[in-house]
């Protein structure tokens, strides 16, 4: 499954690609991830909690930077992982592109996303929400680091990871369907008029 983001941050692309140079704190911008070590040679070992409805997943993998291209400021991420209880697997290729938007940067993300198991029951519409209000809150976590490393301030990454946003995150991805279930049908409509 194929999802694609894109948000922007307000400081410029040379900053916020020093940023992804640094995938723990990457990583600890993201909501429900925490890396648990340090492999070394761009890979890492770490879990993702998300929950999605009643379900809770929490993944344990491995993730490699497989690529980092620094005239096009784009930077590939290769993810593994398997449920914690036996329930299914994951894979992922994140590919995060960086270009100049007026005094900011914006950030295209693309997720090559397999599932398998409890985690696949999910329809494409609900991952795609889900995903998309995981990058809402990656975006202001990362502006948020940014801005505090800019005042000189440590950053220090979350102790543990906890589920992403529980029944807030459930309850976002369902307004943001019934958003499209009403453009889909009030404005067919409203153009007829």
């Amino acid at each position: 499954m194929l999802i694609k983001n894109e948000f922007q941050v307000a400081a410029p692309p040379d900053k916020v690609w020093q940023f992804f140079g640094d995938i723990p704190q990457v990583a600890a911008s993201l909501p429900g991830t925490e890396l648990t070590s340090d492999l070394g040679g761009d890979s890492y070992e770490g879990r993702v909690v998300v929950r999605m409805g009643p379900v809770r997943l929490q993944f344990a993998g491995k993730a490699d930077v497989a690529e980092r291209d620094e005239a096009a400021r784009r930077i590939v991420v290769n993810a593994a992982g398997a449920e914690e209880k036996g329930r299914g697997q994951a894979s992922m290729v994140v590919t995060a592109t960086l270009a100049p938007a007026g005094r900011g940067t914006k950030v295209s993300v693309t997720q090559d996303l397999q599932l398998a198991g409890a985690a696949a029951q999910y329809g494409r519409g609900m991952i795609s929400d889900v995903s998309a209000v995981l990058m809402r809150d990656f975006a202001v976590n990362l502006a948020d680091r940014i801005e505090a490393a800019e005042r000189g301030e440590a950053l220090t990454g979350p102790a543990a990871a906890s589920p992403a946003s529980g029944v807030t995150l459930g309850v976002r991805a369902a307004l943001m369907a019934l958003r499209r279930v009403f453009r889909r049908f009030f404005v067919p409509y409203q153009a007829a008029s």
